[in-house]
């Protein structure tokens, strides 16, 4: 497979956390630039990329979402590009629930899934959770309350891995954005999420080198 085109945003010696894009938006949507932004400021590197049917639409060619196959192997040649340091990997929908599928084998530092389509909107039986249930990488998802593809009711019920830490968005949608009646906003959501993301990408770290030096003394 040839070269994925990676962007990146923030210091170039930091721990870097890839991100891929969505079903409907790719990777310059204002969702993906503001958590692109905001993850940098707060000290990450963020390598940003998109799938080749969201690269085909920008020379004109619509067509829908990759099949698996090909969203996994876009996914293990971002990981090779990024070398020998273990990257964090995730992303929003589609990108994240395919880093997901991913990140046990490619050996990742941690997964990080914003917002992650637990099954289709309206389909609720349609689960999209047996490899969430054995996930072995230590793995953040953050879900809007009323996400249609899995609000805070329906995944109470599904049995997930214990690696797998479960952060809610006050009455957020799919995207976080909550409703005006519930006193927040949109960018108060994104930016509890940043920060969310932000700690658990340090505290994984910190962990792995704290494993690293008990292995070695």
């Amino acid at each position: 497979m040839s070269a994925v085109e990676l962007y990146f945003t923030g210091p170039t010696t930091a721990t870097t956390i890839a991100l891929a894009h969505g079903a409907g938006a790719g990777m310059d949507s204002p969702f993906m630039q503001a958590f692109a932004e905001g993850l940098a400021a707060a000290g990450l590197r963020v390598a940003r990329f998109e799938f080749p049917h969201m690269a085909d639409r920008r020379t004109g060619k619509r067509r829908p979402p990759d099949r698996e196959p090909v969203l996994r192997q876009t996914w293990l040649q971002v990981i090779e590009q990024l070398g020998p340091q273990r990257p964090f990997i995730g992303g929003k929908s589609l990108g994240g629930r395919t880093a997901s599928l991913v990140a046990d084998g490619a050996g990742v530092a941690g997964l990080v899934c914003l917002g992650y389509p637990f099954h289709p909107a309206g389909q609720p039986q349609k689960l999209r959770v047996e490899h969430l249930r054995t996930l072995r990488t230590p793995a953040l998802i953050l879900q809007g309350e009323r996400d249609a593809l899995g609000n805070r009711t329906e995944v109470a019920a599904y049995e997930l891995s214990k690696a797998i830490e479960l952060r809610w968005l006050p009455d957020g949608d799919h995207s976080f954005k909550p409703r005006q009646a519930s006193g927040r906003t949109e960018r108060q959501n994104w930016q509890e999420a940043i920060e969310a993301v932000a700690r658990f990408v340090k505290q994984v770290a910190e962990r792995r080198v704290l494993a690293s030096g008990s292995a070695a003394g």
